[in-house]
């Protein structure tokens, strides 16, 4: 189980170090830059195979012993990269069987980063190798603060050695070719396989893939790449180094990991976080990138990397001001991470990424960018005494949860579903981004956690479940709790199979309803309820049974049809909503429902005038973050101290600002500022 008290003493400030683009004379001058920004951490090595292996099984890392060396008589520590996300020219041209061959059959060739096949035996050999250099030559450098294990997984190949580990990993799961027929449901389209050899990965087909397949590919890949992990972390372990080792998660466009069963293998657990938007939505995302990653973790985490200058959306790079950049980072702390690392150092002068922010921009340090950088390094120092995490390391407490399930994005990526547009992603983080609107701390759980310490359980668009899932969640709504559940849940078991009798599958008798039809409605197309809210995208023929109606549809063929149900159980209640409600309307149904609960949000009275508000738990005390986000300066008055400006007993936000503050006491109000 990953370490739930990761606490390495002090918020670590930095980011990928890639000196080997740039000159000696650049390297003084970075040390000099940290020191001046307060920067305490790098990661280095995330890419430097061809450098530091430049002929196979011929090593030189000298430079990298200068480069540490540097580093060192600055007080300033680093985590090591294993850099197999990028195998150099020489091994692909010694290795073509390990090139990755995409699902059309087509060979992914070198020229760029990801050029493996994960279930190459050249590949994890030539992987074991480089990681077992690298820890005995560095494992037990006093300045290495944890091991970076490879750089986000989540290469696909469809290749022969996959489609031989693939078979492997049926077999085992399976035991006998008639069982995997049977989950697989082969008898359609006379597909079914009378030998181990005959089954492929899902490669370029004439129509639509088999979607038990499709998942348990997505299963499979998941297990191999951890597989991978698990190899260069035991070559390393094996050298003696004892430094915590992680590997970073990547969201949110795409995922191949399961991050509960990874999140188990880590002794901390980060994420690069990237935003997709440069609207107020921004921060939202911060916020459920933080709450994801805290929640795997179990506690304290790491962000590996986030960008400090732009944000990324379409074809654009857009700017990310100086100011943002600062409450971004401190929402990602105030939400459980130990750290503010960013990628990367410094703006490369060429190369594939050369537009990518960095925080020494390509201006230099003469610059409002780098400024900002400063700025954050001394409010970093300043607020250190947040690091320490609580004795038991829930460093946020929450009264409601949302379910996350890696297999629940998979199968709603399977092919022609009654609604191909309806995304797991887009479900989730609507969820979260409405209860992120109501001021409410956000824990995610998986399916079968232990759910019994909140109030409010919400589980978005879980197209597949188990009969354990359906037991989980009825004991749960036994024992009081109030349970959301979205349209497209339930509707297939584990191996996509559609449960007959009605929708949703086996979680009708829960519910108390019987869904009949799903009537899909195109994008943009509404319909509303009769509650005043709105609904579109997906809608049902639906009937109520055990449960009372809580709105209904109100036109279309549709028109008095129940749109929400709720089924009371004791103290405790089951929700059903079969429609897509629009963002406004998720927001105010799910706030009602946590009034109902007995939700509490951290400091309602702040929303209205854009101030985020989060509670972080520390060693000795409660720390209320504030982060304003609104245009006109507010005043914000309460018992505490903030550790920032040092203002006591309240403190005056202008907009854009953020403060830290040690709470006296849990209450605090807010008014307007002249």
């Amino acid at each position: 189980m990953p370490h739930t008290q990761y606490a390495p003493g002090q918020f670590l400030f930095g980011g990928d170090y890639n000196p080997e683009q740039w000159s000696r004379e650049t390297w003084a001058e970075d040390i000099e830059l940290m020191r001046r920004a307060k920067v305490n951490t790098v990661t280095i090595g995330v890419f430097s195979w061809a450098m530091l292996e430049p002929s196979e099984g011929e090593y030189d890392a000298a430079w990298l012993d200068d480069v540490i060396a540097g580093l060192d008589a600055a007080g300033i520590g680093f985590f090591l990269a294993t850099p197999t996300a990028s195998p150099p020219p020489w091994f692909t041209v010694a290795h073509p069987d390990a090139l990755p061959i995409r699902a059309d059959g087509t060979p992914v060739l070198h020229g760029s980063r990801d050029t493996y096949a994960i279930s190459a035996p050249a590949y994890r050999e030539a992987a074991r190798r480089i990681a077992r250099f690298l820890g005995e030559r560095y494992g037990t450098h006093p300045g290495l603060r944890g091991w970076h294990i490879h750089n986000e997984y989540g290469t696909v190949d469809y290749g022969p050695h996959a489609a031989r580990a693939f078979r492997e990993w049926l077999r085992a799961k399976y035991g006998s070719i008639d069982a995997l027929n049977t989950a697989w449901y082969t008898a359609f389209w006379s597909q079914r396989y009378g030998d181990w050899d005959q089954i492929l990965p899902p490669l370029q087909t004439q129509y639509l893939h088999n979607p038990a397949q499709l998942v348990d590919f997505r299963r499979f890949n998941s297990d191999e790449m951890l597989a991978a992990y698990g190899e260069q972390r035991s070559e390393i372990r094996a050298t003696g180094s004892t430094a915590p080792m992680t590997t970073n998660f990547m969201l949110p466009t795409w995922n191949f990991l399961d991050q509960w069963s990874w999140s188990a293998e880590q002794e901390v657990v980060s994420i690069d976080h990237y935003l997709d938007t440069d609207g107020p939505d921004g921060e939202t995302h911060v916020a459920y990138g933080s709450d994801l990653t805290r929640s795997w973790a179990g506690g304290p985490w790491l962000l590996m990397e986030q960008n400090a200058t732009g944000i990324r959306v379409g074809e654009q790079t857009l700017v990310k001001q100086p100011d943002r950049m600062i409450r971004n980072s401190l929402g990602y702390i105030a939400r459980g991470s130990q750290s503010s690392l960013f990628f990367q150092w410094r703006a490369s002068a060429a190369g594939s990424e050369l537009w990518h922010g960095a925080l020494v921009p390509h201006a230099g340090a003469d610059s409002q960018a780098f400024e900002a950088v400063v700025e954050l390094g001394e409010i970093l120092e300043k607020i250190a005494e947040v690091a320490a995490p609580p004795a038991d390391g829930v460093v946020v407490e929450s009264d409601v949860a949302v379910v996350w399930d890696a297999e629940g994005w998979w199968s709603l990526e399977t092919p022609h579903l009654p609604n191909d547009a309806i995304t797991y992603s887009d479900e989730v983080r609507a969820a979260h981004r409405a209860l992120w609107r109501g001021g409410h701390a956000v824990d995610f759980v998986a399916p079968g956690a232990d759910v019994s310490r909140y109030r409010m359980l919400v589980v978005p668009a879980l197209y597949a479940i188990t009969a354990a899932t359906v037991d989980w969640l009825e004991e749960y709504v036994g024992a009081g709790g109030h349970l959301v559940v979205t349209f497209a849940t339930g509707l297939a078991d584990e191996n996509q199979r559609i449960v007959p009798g009605g929708y949703p599958g086996m979680l009708r008798d829960l519910l108390g309803i019987r869904g009949e039809q799903i009537l899909p409605r195109t994008d943009g197309d509404t319909v509303p309820l009769s509650n005043g809210m709105t609904g579109g995208s997906w809608t049902e023929l639906l009937h109520a049974e055990t449960a009372e109606v809580v709105a209904r549809y109100e036109s279309g063929p549709l028109a008095g049809v129940p749109a929400i149900t709720r089924r009371e159980l004791g103290e405790g209640s089951a929700t059903y909503v079969s429609t897509k409600l629009e963002q406004e309307s998720l927001d105010a149904f799910l706030a009602g429902v946590a009034s109902t609960a007995g939700v509490e949000a951290v400091f309602p009275e702040s929303r209205a005038f854009g101030v985020e508000a989060i509670r972080r738990r520390g060693a000795d005390g409660d720390y209320l973050f504030l982060l304003h986000h609104g245009e006109r300066p507010v005043r914000v008055g309460g018992e505490g101290v903030d550790l920032i400006s040092g203002a006591v007993d309240g403190v005056v936000l202008q907009p854009g600002a953020v403060a830290v503050i040690r709470e006296g006491s849990a209450e605090w109000s807010i008014a307007a500022a002249s």
